[in-house]
């Protein structure tokens, strides 16, 4: 498979991606691993963009949900320091080269963040004084240095930008000499040597021919060529897919076809990025499955080797067992014998016999075959240990003590030793068993890492909004700021729809979309409940609010005579619909949406309707914060399995959308 975007592939993605996300804004950058950054970026009306960059591999727009660290890593949190809520100017090869250039522009003026596809790669973010800042890697090398405040250097080109070059300029392909054209090729521009090989296979050039040998109509072919593969790239009309073979897998990703993988399958894409996300989600999955078979491999491995040492511990306290026991059997065998040698011995002794003419003494009765001098085998003067030989054993006796204490001494160690050998035993069994579990969790863990990871749910129209349907399945829409409580009104305001209002200062205007139906009154009071419950009323710590509705007609942006109207805010003319003293109070519940978990809110009985995993969220005292995270908790405790799991990894964004502004608290019903 491979693993890393080539020039050209960089050229066909830029320009596809600089379309989409020039002008949006960055609300977060995320740091997956060591080498890869997401950055989540915003465009107004549009639903969140996801830009993944890995050092040295790839650069696309991805619609899979990956896993985020809890705690960003410092290069992480530098980024946000200088590139939130930042605004892509655009997006750029460099030449054409494997860098990419992304400009940001924030308040402090433009910075630069620098994506390098080549080599070990980097990310370099440069000052708008083109000073380093920040890079995912510091080094020094001969040409230039990455090192934080000094002046950022682009890595020297590898060859000529292709799109600039002329036929005349290909003259100079001749001056390589004797150097293959294939290689010559990939010296003279910045190409690599797929396309370098795609382009002599189209001009019908032998690779290996000698630079210096080429014929005017050959390097004409050549060029022209290239001007060929270089059309669909400039213009943008691609021609992406993902070039696969049945028992190899998938080999490669190409923005147009390449002939030489015309014997293989292809697999056609709208887009590049589409092409792309695909593509290296099943390279991150499959290096996935490489990894946690290598941790699975090596903790088999560790447990087998524990396995083999308990299993010579086994044998060994058996043997130390049985010898002990054998030799404590065969001194009361000859007790008498033994006894009347060690008397001997300590008689000499008394008697002021240095121990060499004791030990001496006893060597020629053994010698003799005397008795029972026959069982000495030698003397440790030093230890007071006196060496038996005796029925094929060689064993040791302790002077200062009686032979029956020896005897008993030995038994002794024979009981520690079987001891030992039942827990050597045990230990052995719970080994054996933590290896067949290791066996059957390494085929589950690599069945489950197979798995690629979920793509992003698309969002509807209204997610944006506060939102939610009633529980007669009547869709209620409102502002979640100033901004969208303007567009709110002007682009999703229907005659027949339905208008509400809190009765305070700072409230969102919420529409129930009737699509020329009649609201039942249930459906009235629960848009009067969000309109209440999102209002200032609920930061301010009151219980309850009065709420009024009206119809479209009554509503306008124009202001009195003199006066003026602020960004949100408009004015209602006419009889207006009364709820009295509203409750606020909201609740916040999950429901599944095919493979998706998905957060949902609104009044209790509307959100009763969909799921049974809800909790209720009343004023409280926790911070925004600290309440998502209590209710992400509360919905978790009420979920089992897959779905549990799921719900713990939903982002505190995504619950707060549905927190009413201020303090609360949550509890489950």
């Amino acid at each position: 498979m491979k693993e890393e975007m080539s020039s050209f592939d960089i050229a066909a993605i830029t320009p596809e991606i600089n379309l989409v996300i020039k002008g949006a804004r960055i609300d977060n950058v995320y740091q997956i691993n060591r080498k890869t950054l997401l950055l989540r970026l915003h465009q107004p009306d549009q639903p969140p963009l996801y830009l993944l960059t890995e050092a040295g591999k790839r650069l696309h727009l991805t619609s899979y949900a990956l896993e985020r660290p809890r705690k960003p890593p410092a290069f992480c949190m530098a980024l946000r320091k200088y590139l939130k809520n930042g605004r892509i100017a655009e997006l750029r090869q460099h030449g054409f080269e494997r860098t990419i250039i992304m400009e940001v522009n924030t308040k402090e003026g433009e910075f630069q963040l620098i994506l390098e596809l080549f080599g070990d790669g980097n990310i370099i973010l440069v000052s708008p004084q083109n000073t380093i800042l920040q890079a995912l890697t510091y080094r020094k090398m001969r040409d230039r240095n990455v090192w934080r405040g000094e002046d950022f250097q682009y890595a020297p080109p590898r060859g000529r930008n292709p799109r600039k070059v002329n036929r005349q300029d290909f003259e100079e392909i001749r001056k390589l000499g004797k150097l293959e054209v294939v290689r010559a090729l990939t010296k003279f521009l910045s190409i690599g040597g797929l396309y370098a090989e795609e382009i002599l296979s189209r001009a019908e050039v032998d690779r290996n021919k000698p630079s210096d040998s080429l014929t005017e109509g050959e390097i004409n072919r050549i060029f022209n060529h290239l001007q060929q593969i270089l059309s669909p790239i400039t213009t943008g009309k691609l021609e992406p897919c993902i070039v696969f073979d049945d028992e190899k897998g998938w080999i490669d990703v190409t923005p147009i076809p390449l002939k030489s993988y015309a014997s293989y399958k292809r697999k056609p894409y709208e887009t590049f990025n589409e092409a792309l996300d695909d593509y290296y989600t099943k390279t991150i999955v499959k290096e996935r499955v490489a990894e946690a078979a290598e941790i699975a491999k090596q903790e088999l491995a560790r447990q087998q080797r524990i396995l083999q040492k308990q299993k010579k511990a086994l044998e060994d306290l058996k043997e130390k067992g049985e010898q002990n026991r054998r030799i404590a059997d065969t001194i009361y065998m000859h007790l008498n014998e033994l006894q009347f040698l060690l008397q001997r011995i300590l008689d000499d002794k008394r008697d002021g016999k240095p121990w060499k003419q004791i030990a001496s003494s006893l060597m020629k009765e053994k010698e003799a075959g005397y008795s029972p001098a026959v069982f000495f085998n030698s003397l440790q003067p030093e230890r007071l240990i006196l060496n038996i030989s005796v029925e094929k054993l060689t064993f040791p006796l302790n002077l200062r003590r009686s032979i029956q204490a020896n005897a008993a001494g030995y038994y002794s160690r024979a009981k520690k030793a079987e001891k030992k050998l039942e827990g050597v035993k045990k230990a052995l069994q719970e080994t054996r068993a933590m290896i067949e579990k290791l066996q059957q969790q390494r085929i589950e863990q690599i069945k489950e890492v197979r798995k690629p990871p979920p793509k992003r749910r698309k969002r509807a129209w209204h997610e944006k909004f506060r939102w939610f349907y009633s529980s007669d399945g009547f869709l209620v829409i409102g502002g979640r700021d100033a901004t969208t409580n303007e567009i709110v009104i002007k682009k999703h305001m229907e005659p027949h729809d339905k208008v509400f209002h809190a009765e305070i200062h700072g409230a969102p205007f919420v529409l129930i979309k009737t699509e020329g139906k009649i609201p039942p009154e249930q459906t009235i009071k629960e848009a009067a409940q969000v309109a209440a419950s999102y209002s200032r009323a609920w930061r301010e710590g009151l219980g309850a609010v009065d709420v009024y509705w009206f119809s479209p007609q009554q509503i306008s942006k124009a202001p009195p005579s003199g006066q003026y109207l602020e960004k949100g805010a408009f004015m209602v003319s006419g009889p207006k619909n009364y709820v009295r003293n509203v409750q606020l109070g909201v609740a916040i519940g999950i429901r599944r949406e095919g493979k998706h978990a998905m957060v949902v809110g609104g009044p209790k009985e509307a959100v009763a309707s969909q799921t049974k995993i809800y909790v209720e969220v009343t004023p409280g005292k926790k911070t925004s914060g600290e309440l998502a995270k209590h209710i992400r908790r509360l919905l978790a405790e009420r979920a089992h399995g897959a779905l549990q799991r799921q719900i713990l990894e939903i982002s505190l964004e995504e619950i707060q959308r549905f927190v009413p502004p201020g303090r609360g608290d949550a509890s489950a019903s």
